[in-house]
């Protein structure tokens, strides 16, 4: 097994034993628990120099600081980490892919992939090297609303976020902090020669809470939304919740109705019109005007 994968399933290991249901891990038990899941896929045994470089690596590359508490006499996730970690389960999940298949087996006879490689992920890289050496960058950006028309930028690259299988961009933009969909980056150059002092101070978290998806838009009012749906979709929203601010108001075997607080973006109606079998608008009036719109539009194209 190359150094690399080894490493890397070793960081998944150790993140997996710390976020589990015991507290404190004392070190022996971490080092024996490391030991035997990575000699299960022929890896090597690793002593406590191992376990404090993979701790190294993992800070430098998750942000997530593994403590060791005396009075405790156990490593631990520093508990301001812990309100992270749901930033780092999708990439998680990547690993625990890896670590579960191992080296020696073919990936495909285990996991069906998706048949394309997505578009945006070109620029991911330099995207990447950018932010971490705050480097600032050119492109010329496609925007697909306006007709494809393509403007010129020069932006303060900050952050990527994923959501719905792509990939954005925040950068400050002339000051201001906006959204670039990688997608639609074109000709992008780094300016290695400059730098600039990166704002840290940045809650992402809280500048989405109230948005579906990527799109922020302030000009957009936050508004408390009531749906409702048969049990059967009521099953699926239960399990994959539209928003964070989801609440079950109802749930019986002929309701299912949810309270939202969020901004009424495309995006969002867009998602409520992809499982909208059942799905009845209760609240707020022009929200269910919009969705009735759409679909007496598309009953008189396909009439």
């Amino acid at each position: 097994m190359g150094r690399k994968l080894q490493g890397l399933q070793r960081m998944l290991v150790i993140l997996n034993k710390l976020k589990g249901y015991q507290r404190y891990v004392p070190r022996e038990e971490l080092e024996e628990y490391v030991s035997r899941r990575m000699e299960e896929r022929d890896g090597t045994p690793v002593d406590l120099r191992t376990l404090q470089r993979d701790f190294n690596e993992i800070e430098e590359l998750f942000g997530i600081h593994i403590r060791f508490s005396k009075k405790q006499n156990g490593y631990h996730i520093d508990e301001e980490d812990e309100l992270k970690s749901e930033q780092y389960n999708r990439l998680l999940l990547n690993f625990d892919l890896l670590n579960a298949i191992g080296h020696t087996s073919n990936l495909h006879t285990y996991v069906l992939a998706e048949h394309h490689r997505p578009m945006d992920s070109e620029c991911l890289p330099l995207l990447i090297k950018a932010i971490k050496f705050s480097h600032p960058v050119t492109f010329s950006y496609l925007y697909v609303r306006e007709e494809g028309k393509i403007r010129e930028k020069r932006v303060l690259p900050h952050y990527l976020k994923e959501d719905q299988q792509r990939w954005y961009l925040l950068a400050y933009d002339d000051g201001i902090l906006k959204t670039f969909s990688a997608a639609c980056i074109r000709n992008l150059r780094i300016h290695d020669e400059e730098t600039f002092k990166r704002d840290m101070s940045i809650n992402v978290e809280e500048l989405f809470k109230d948005s579906y998806g990527i799109w922020n838009q302030p000009d957009i009012p936050v508004e408390e939304i009531e749906l409702s749906y048969d049990a059967l979709d009521g099953s699926f929203l239960k399990s994959v919740p539209l928003h964070p601010s989801q609440e079950v108001l109802i749930d019986n075997e002929t309701e299912f109705r949810i309270r939202l607080r969020l901004r009424i973006t495309n995006d969002f109606v867009m998602a409520l019109l992809s499982r909208s079998r059942s799905l009845t608008v209760i609240r707020p009036q022009h929200l269910r005007e919009q969705v009735r719109k759409v679909y007496e539009e598309a009953l008189r194209r396909n009439t």
